[in-house]
């Protein structure tokens, strides 16, 4: 493993993909202990993507309490139930919630519900209930971070979660991961938590493997800090690893 720092985010650099996620595993797992022993519970939201495969795997490995975890995700299609295999709470539930010895409290984004304001409210009422603990996140081939594409990225926003146009860019990007034959296929808007939200958790897990991810990555870390490449904000905060593998930090400066 190799360590750098910039600005005040940590970056961790594995030899292979399945080294980075239990070493993200295993420190996920100590920020959930440690906020369980603090408050009683940990608030936790995930990303849902086939980055956090080696993560979430990971976790698995560890004795989490987890009947005292509220978990979270940050973004689902609109139009989509969670039945459909495409959808971003099947993708939780298949690689983490129907694995574990015990459940916690999963709250889902409704984003089928008929009206997509009310569901805002509702979520932001979930969220707002008591502070995050953790973010537990990725970064797209575009620098976004959740759905927050450039083109619709506010490191101010107001709103906790919103409906968000997705760009070309994101799109090609669930291609490339496999989830869709062809970018007609790929769905057009989505609800996303925002940037405030995602940085208001004490803590920062981004898992962020592949070589696809490098141009992201050297952006995310050199480039200004800029919605121009939304990852950039992690930069700013007290207390986010990145944790990264060869071929998605091949970019770097040695």
């Amino acid at each position: 493993m190799t360590a750098q720092t910039f600005e005040r985010l940590d970056t961790r650099t594995f030899s292979t993909r399945a080294a980075m996620g239990t070493a993200a595993a295993e420190r996920v797992a100590t920020i959930i202990a440690a906020a369980i022993a603090a408050r009683g519970e940990a608030r936790v939201i995930f990303a849902c993507a086939p980055s956090q495969n080696e993560f979430l795997t990971g976790l698995l490995a560890w004795p989490v309490e987890w009947e005292k975890v509220i978990a979270f995700h940050m973004d689902e299609y609109v139009g989509f139930t969670g039945e459909r295999p495409e959808s971003f709470r099947h993708y939780l539930r298949e690689h983490l919630l129907s694995r574990l010895p015990a459940a916690p409290r999963f709250e889902p984004i409704h984003a089928e519900a008929a009206d997509l304001a009310e569901e805002c409210r509702r979520y932001t009422a979930l969220l707002d209930a008591r502070p995050l603990d953790l973010t537990c996140l990725g970064i797209g081939e575009n620098g976004h971070l959740a759905f927050n594409d450039p083109p619709v990225a506010d490191f101010q926003d107001p709103e906790r979660i919103k409906v968000v146009e997705l760009d070309k860019a994101c799109r090609i990007q669930q291609v490339n991961d496999g989830c869709y034959p062809d970018l007609a296929a790929v769905p057009t808007h989505a609800l996303s938590l925002t940037i405030p939200t995602l940085m208001s958790a004490r803590h920062l897990s981004c898992v962020v493997p592949g070589p696809r991810k490098a141009p992201a990555v050297r952006a995310t870390l050199l480039d200004p800090i800029s919605t121009a490449c939304p990852g950039t904000i992690l930069r700013t905060h007290p207390s986010a690893v990145l944790y990264l593998d060869a071929d998605s930090a091949s970019l770097l400066p040695r």
